[in-house]
């Protein structure tokens, strides 16, 4: 629906943002200003124990230092709750006192028509739960009680069941008073191809209720008693309620758990969340009966920025496992990673637990691999490297795949990363040659270069040395944090400074908010310890704040321009590895430095590096003496 202008405006300046995020979390008030509306916590969105979110009430916006989530308070209902667009508009205008406006008859209708069938869909999950108590169900009922399952985790999951009778729901349902269309279209009944009456889409079957991030019963998962049933495991079909790889079972529940400091662990099926959850790792969730999605994925990701992946310990589980990472190449970065547990052969999470405990299953959880290690594993696994042609294919697949990843920064660690495990692989257990003529050692050499795989030459790192684009970093934070005034002219250069460092970041966080936090003063007594800060050329005495603005300018274009140059040069070098040899690593690392110093002129030691050092040294050490970055009190 199409919302009037200024609606959300208005929302916004009726409803702080911290009184919808001091839901969620526990604002540390030693760290926190309230009279200014600035507020500090534990991220509720990854775990931490030091408060690094931070919620700004004048800017209407939160940010994690910790993790990156930032947004709205409407994006923190959509992230953190699940919620739909509209969901948490309506919320929020409820809190601020707001009448939603009319929407149009068709969006009406079409909400209207999700109420109705989420009422079918509730009606049924309660005659399930009904049915698991008849004298029909007993054996469903000794094979949960088989299973460990007693009456409160059965309560707890909603765990019913659906007699083996044609159209038993149906006419229950119908009993109620929903019509028959409208029980179809929950998908509660299904029509025969042929025509004819409607019959119980789910049949002789344990019933396991899918609910939705806000606890909505959108479907039904149901697990066949009879052992020679056509599927084991049947879910509801799509609907306009359920679609199947858009959603997770457990998911509220383990959104809960995980906003408490439990990790997102993806197991493969209803009963493997049950017996984690009921093992204590409530931050459980399973794909609905499919492989896991790209949705599931990006939802999985809203919840925990580190999910682990916890698969059977059979071919299955590794064959899942491989489609998983391959999916999963083009979506990583920063916030959105993976970890894999691969149990022992022939056991799922509950037959772990049951055999071990629950201890066996943590210890699993705390070596989770990250999911580099897989990708390695699967592209050497069975190989013999004993042929150039059989390397450089290896070369070529982990290019191929390394290529997928978005983000440069996380393409080119992963790319160093393989380097190194390449270098591992091929590099160790040649066998050295005992000393002989020079005869000797020429057919040795021959001998060596024959029958021994050839260790590749490590390769020269062609990286822009990150001290440089810290230096720039730090000069540009230290000119900000000694001339403030200039910092408002350019905070939108400003905010992509983005620095590594938590302290520098909070710091940065501190100029651009007017704030004052103790990790920013930390990065600020770093700068003012850093010598090198002293020595860089653009720092110098200047006594006004034009001249200091310009200086600046200066120092935010040469660490764009040494950041662009550090990020393409590894991306370059991972597509030519493997077809590199040491001449051409050695041309390319000359040319980066010689185009380093043509753009860079000032960094030589003949240039202007030596001006006026002395002064620039006693500059600094007044205006950090003084403290001219601190506003003076009023009078």
């Amino acid at each position: 629906m199409s919302l009037p202008p200024g609606f959300l405006d208005e929302i916004r300046n009726r409803v702080p943002i911290s009184r919808v995020i001091g839901k969620k979390v526990v604002w540390d008030l030693r760290k926190s200003n309230q009279a200014r509306g600035d507020w500090w916590a534990p991220c509720p969105f990854h775990q931490e124990k030091s408060a690094s979110f931070h919620c700004d009430d004048q800017k209407g916006y939160y940010y994690c230092f910790g993790c990156q989530a930032k947004g709205d308070a409407i994006g923190f209902l959509r992230d953190h709750d699940g919620m739909e667009f509209i969901e948490a508009v309506k919320l929020l205008a409820a809190e601020a006192g707001l009448t939603m406006p009319e929407p149009d008859p068709r969006a009406r209708e079409k909400t209207d028509r999700r109420t109705k069938l989420l009422e079918v869909t509730e009606a049924a999950c309660r005659w399930f739960r009904l049915q698991l108590q008849t004298g029909a169900a007993a054996d469903a009922r000794d094979y949960l009680d088989r299973r460990g399952l007693d009456a409160p985790a059965l309560e707890r999951f909603e765990i019913g069941f659906a007699p083996d009778h044609r159209t038993a729901l149906t006419a229950a349902l119908r009993d109620k008073g929903f019509p028959e269309e409208q029980i179809v279209e929950a998908g509660m009944s299904a029509r025969p191809d042929g025509g004819g009456a409607p019959y119980d889409r789910f049949r002789g079957r344990i019933i396991f209720p899918i609910r939705d991030g806000q606890g909505r019963c959108i479907g039904f998962g149901g697990r066949a008693m009879d052992p020679n049933a056509r599927a084991k495991y049947l879910n509801s079909p799509e609907t306009p309620l359920f679609d199947k790889g858009r959603n997770l079972y457990n998911l509220g529940p383990a959104r809960s758990a995980v906003a408490k400091g439990q990790r997102l662990v993806v197991a493969e099926g209803y009963m493997d969340v049950i017996a984690l959850a009921r093992a204590g790792f409530e931050g459980a969730v399973a794909p609905l009966g499919t492989a896991i999605t790209e949705e599931q994925l990006r939802l999985m990701w809203r919840v925990s920025p580190e999910p682990v992946i916890a698969l059977d310990g059979d071919a299955a589980g590794q064959r899942a496992a491989q489609r998983l990472i391959d999916l999963a190449l083009p979506l990583i970065g920063p916030g959105q990673a993976l970890r894999f547990v691969i149990l022992p052969a022939g056991q799922d999470p509950d037959d772990l637990i049951k055999a071990s405990g629950p201890g066996a299953m943590g210890a699993l959880l705390d070596q989770a691999r990250p999911m580099l290690d897989l990708l390695w594993a699967r592209e050497i696994q069975g190989q013999v490297f004993d042929s150039p042609e059989r390397k450089a294919a290896l070369d070529r697949r982990l290019a191929e795949a390394v290529a997928r990843i978005p983000d440069e920064r996380t393409r080119a660690l992963y790319a160093e990363e393989i380097r190194r495990k390449q270098w591992d692989l091929f590099g160790g257990g040649r066998k050295t040659t005992p000393r002989a003529g020079a005869a000797g050692r020429s057919q040795a050499r021959r001998q060596g270069a024959s029958m021994a795989p050839r260790a590749p030459v490590p390769p020269i790192s062609l990286n822009v040395p990150d001290q440089g684009e810290g230096l720039l970093e730090g000069a540009a934070l230290l000119i900000c944090a000694l001339r403030p005034s200039i910092t408002a002219q350019l905070e939108g250069r400003l905010e992509r400074l983005m620095p590594r460092d938590p302290d520098r970041a909070a710091l940065l966080h501190d100029l651009l908010t007017r704030t004052d936090s103790p990790a920013g003063r930390r990065g600020l007594e770093t700068l003012r310890r850093n010598a090198h800060l002293g020595l860089t050329p653009a720092i110098i005495e200047r006594k006004d704040d034009d001249s200091a603005a310009v200086m600046l300018l200066d120092l935010l274009d040469k660490l764009e321009v040494a950041r662009a140059t550090s990020h393409e040069l590894p991306r370059a070098e991972s597509e030519i590895q493997g077809e590199a040899d040491e001449g051409l690593t050695w041309r390319i690392s000359q040319i980066t430095r010689a185009r380093h110093r043509a753009e860079h002129p000032e960094m030589e030691s003949s240039g202007d590096m030596n001006e006026d050092r002395d002064a620039l040294s006693a500059q600094l050490s007044d205006w950090l003496s003084g403290q001219i970055w601190r506003k003076p009190p009023r009078r």
